[in-house]
């Protein structure tokens, strides 16, 4: 797999989740920030390649590598059980897509999510994009801190968190609630649906809340990666706020 894109590949060295084969960088680059990536594969026996930028084009596929490319091992995928394990708060916060297809948006949604706390993130296996060198660069780096579980059924997922008394919240269009009159001080996941059609009908009928997004101008809906930043950092305001009132009720 290649990651390119200087804060993508920084990331990917300092969260040292996977394996690199060598990072290659552009000729002629010698800025601070390259000489922090050197350190970095330095620290950590990593070759180090000086190509010119053209080649370093055509191995990236895209010019929109800044001058920086890894080669490493293919994103280890985790089971919903691993995240489940790794609770950073005192309620379960997990994200599940239901078919997600486009790299940039699951880019941004797992950046989103790792900066709103969530404990991970769970995608389908079929009909959607799964972690490729977009969405690490997408996510700037926090695909490499994030666990992420791909499972083979998005409906069984959902039964098997409700069955360990994970709160399902699915935003969709006609959700009879407002996203932020949910209380969100719970262990739950936020469950959002594929562009274009938002939830597929069986996963919309398997969550416990459904909520919506008031728009208040002529386009009926907004980009899923950005209504899910909304109602991810309504989650996160939500738990901060208790924090903040009587924080030994949090545990970390």
């Amino acid at each position: 797999m290649l990651i390119f894109g200087i804060h993508a590949v920084e990331e990917a060295l300092t969260a040292r989740g996977r394996a690199f084969e060598y990072v290659a960088v552009a000729s002629g680059r010698g800025d601070s920030r390259l000489e922090k990536i050197n350190q970095l594969c330095r620290a950590a026996d990593i070759p180090v390649r000086t190509i010119p930028r053209d080649q370093l084009t055509r191995l990236a596929k895209t010019a929109n590598h800044q001058g920086v490319v890894a080669v490493t091992a293919e994103k280890q995928y985790q089971d919903v059980d691993d995240l489940l394990a790794t609770k950073r708060g005192q309620y379960y916060f997990l994200v599940v897509l239901d078919g997600v297809e486009d790299p940039h948006n699951l880019g941004a949604l797992v950046r989103t999510a790792e900066g709103a706390g969530a404990d991970g993130i769970i995608i389908p296996e079929r009909r959607a994009v799964g972690v490729t060198s977009t969405v690490v660069k997408a996510s700037a780096g926090a695909s490499e801190y994030l666990p992420i579980a791909k499972v083979t059924n998005i409906n069984r997922a959902i039964e098997d968190l409700k069955s360990k008394n994970v709160w399902t919240v699915g935003l969709d269009e006609r959700g009879s609630q407002v996203y932020d009159q949910i209380d969100y001080k719970m262990d739950c996941a936020i469950v959002l649906g594929a562009e274009g059609h938002g939830l597929h009908e069986q996963v919309r009928k398997k969550c416990d809340f459904l909520v919506s997004i008031p728009m208040l101008g002529k386009v009926p809906s907004l980009n899923v990666s950005v209504a899910g930043a909304i109602v991810m950092y309504e989650v996160a305001r939500q738990r901060r706020s208790k924090a903040q009132v009587n924080p030994r009720l949090v545990h970390y």
